[in-house]
């Protein structure tokens, strides 16, 4: 098997499709050394992926996505290593979740509020997870016919400035690099190429952030070396995955992304050297 990781994947624990097992299955098929499960603002998918790759040669690191706000920006963080049973990171997730979940019913109730015949119990069971987010309110809407795909559904009413948009809870990225931190983890900024706030980095710098999602898909070569050098002039650790979310984002499967084993090793070993 050759070395090389995806550090992040999403499972049908949030807002990606695939099983935890059916996850394992591809990353064997794809001929991953480590994947990391990073399902936004839940842990419950790392375990049972880890038992399907018990004996398989397949590592699973501890991962998760907290999604925060600077300056009216969407900013993701990404962890790794922390301790999955740290009871305070755990009290916090239920937090966000909590959130979600309101989330979910408000978008609901505007739904109906135009004529819509959306019922938020039906978006729950449907979605499997309280790790609940417009992905599954998208999907109730196209299963009742007021939108053919996922991203029409956004477009007329489920985006920003649409008529269901409902503001997510805010957190800052300060506070989630503190949150994984104490939690003995290393906190990363994913697809900053996407989030465009480079200019807010040195400050994560100074208050914990560990590294940077440098490789990921569909992003320019110039990019990719912009990003390593920045990664480089900080001390930051150089990480990268395919952010799968199975179907609903076919351009990006999961091992289209990867990094060198090595990284893993780092983000362990820095998790290890700054934990008390």
């Amino acid at each position: 098997m050759t070395q090389t990781a995806d550090l992040h994947i999403h499972t049908c624990f949030s807002d990606g499709v695939d099983t935890p097992q059916q996850v394992v299955s591809i990353a064997l098929e794809k001929e991953l050394r480590c994947i990391a499960i990073t399902d936004h603002d839940t842990l419950d998918a790392i375990e049972p992926a880890a038992a399907a790759a018990q004996g398989t040669g397949l590592e699973v690191i501890h991962g998760v996505e907290l999604s925060t706000e600077c300056g009216g920006s969407d900013i993701h963080i990404l962890g790794y290593c922390f301790d999955l049973h740290h009871h305070y990171l755990k009290e916090q997730l239920q937090l966000f979740r909590d959130a979600r979940v309101i989330r979910v019913k408000k978008m609901a109730e505007r739904l109906r509020a135009l004529g819509m015949e959306i019922d938020e119990e039906d978006i729950f069971s449907s979605a499997g997870t309280d790790a609940v987010g417009r992905p599954h309110v998208a999907q109730a809407i196209i299963t009742r016919g007021y939108a053919r795909t996922t991203a029409e559904a956004f477009e007329e009413y489920l985006a920003e400035g649409r008529p269901a948009y409902v503001a997510k809870y805010k957190q800052t990225p300060s506070d989630a690099i503190k949150l994984i931190r104490q939690a003995g983890g290393i906190a990363v900024i994913a697809h900053p190429m996407v989030t465009l706030k480079d200019e807010l980095i040195a400050g994560f710098v100074d208050e914990g952030l560990g590294g940077l999602e440098v490789y990921y898909p569909n992003t320019p070569r110039r990019l990719i070396v912009f990003y390593e050098k920045l990664a480089e002039k900080y001390g930051l650790i150089k990480t990268g995955g395919s952010d799968s979310h199975g179907r609903y984002r076919e351009y990006s499967p999961i091992g289209i992304a990867r990094v060198d084993y090595a990284v893993v090793e780092a983000l362990k070993d820095r998790a290890a050297r700054l934990r008390p």
